[in-house]
Parts: C-alpha cells; sequence; structure tokens
C-alpha cells in the first residue's frame, strides 16, 4: 500500500470519529462503531509491514546480484589464470590477460559497492517514507485527541 492509501484510511478513520453519534450529555464525546475503527487501524498495520518486506527483498535481490557478479569476477579471473598458464611462453599476452583480470576484479568491485550503496539508499529511503508516515499518523492522531480534547473542554 503506498502513502495515499496509508492517508486515505487515516482519512476514513477521521471521518468515523467526526461522524460519531454525540454521549449522552456531552457534546465534546461521541460513541463510534469499534469494528469499523478497529478494521482501519488493522489495515494501517499490514501496510507497514509489506513495506518492511519489500525492503528486505530488495536488499537480499541486490545482495544476489552483488554475489554473482563477484562469481562471475571470480570465473573470468580463474580463466585468464589458467589462460596464461595455457600461454605463459608469451610474455605479453600474460601480461594483458592479467591486466584485464585485474580491470574486470576491480569493476566488480566498483559495481558491488555502487549496488551495494544503492540497495542502502533505497532500503533508507523506503526507511524514511515509512518514518514520515508513522510521524504523520501521529500528527492525525495527536490532533483528532487535540480535537477531541477541545470539545470535552467546553
Amino acid at each position: 500500500m503506498d502513502e495515499s492509501g496509508v492517508m486515505a484510511l487515516i482519512e476514513e478513520l477521521s471521518d468515523l470519529i467526526e461522524d460519531g453519534k454525540p454521549a449522552l450529555g456531552n457534546k465534546e464525546k461521541c460513541t463510534i462503531e469499534k469494528a469499523p475503527a478497529l478494521e482501519i487501524l488493522e489495515d494501517i498495520r499490514h501496510s507497514f509491514p509489506q513495506e518492511f518486506a519489500h525492503a528486505r527483498q530488495i536488499v537480499r535481490e541486490q545482495q544476489r546480484i552483488l554475489e554473482d557478479a563477484e562469481a562471475e569476477a571470480n570465473r573470468i579471473i580463474e580463466d585468464a589464470r589458467q589462460q596464461t598458464l595455457i600461454i605463459a611462453s608469451e610474455q605479453e599476452i600474460v601480461r594483458i590477460a592479467q591486466s584485464q583480470a585485474e580491470d574486470v576484479l576491480a569493476d566488480a568491485r566498483d559495481l558491488e559497492r555502487e549496488m551495494r550503496a544503492g540497495a542502502e539508499d533505497y532500503a533508507d529511503s523506503v526507511f524514511m517514507h515509512i518514518e514520515n508516515t508513522i510521524a504523520q499518523i501521529s500528527d492525525n492522531v495527536h490532533r483528532c485527541r487535540e480535537r477531541l480534547n477541545n470539545k470535552g473542554g467546553r
């Protein structure tokens, strides 16, 4: 569920509270149906684990890609080493193969660092989004409580 979905649920909960029936003898208190309110809160609770699971899935996929890249780099290096043994008598070819293998390994390590940083940045942005959503929910709940308390204080 995206941010707008969570915000819609919060708005729905707010509407449910605002549309509640006034309590007898006190205009500042109201009664609402428990089941719909709990259902909305449960939907909100379920949206957050999905975000966490999605972030973990992305990190796992990035790790798999990094491992595959490193395995491929290791295979290429091993191939280069075997070729070097076969054509050891030709010094220039040996030097070129080693240089290429080192370049591939350096490129693979650079790619690994970039992908890891990208995965961490994405995970950070997902967690920031979740943190912001939680803060918004908290702010909305706080405002609702203030409204309820202000109505109750009159």
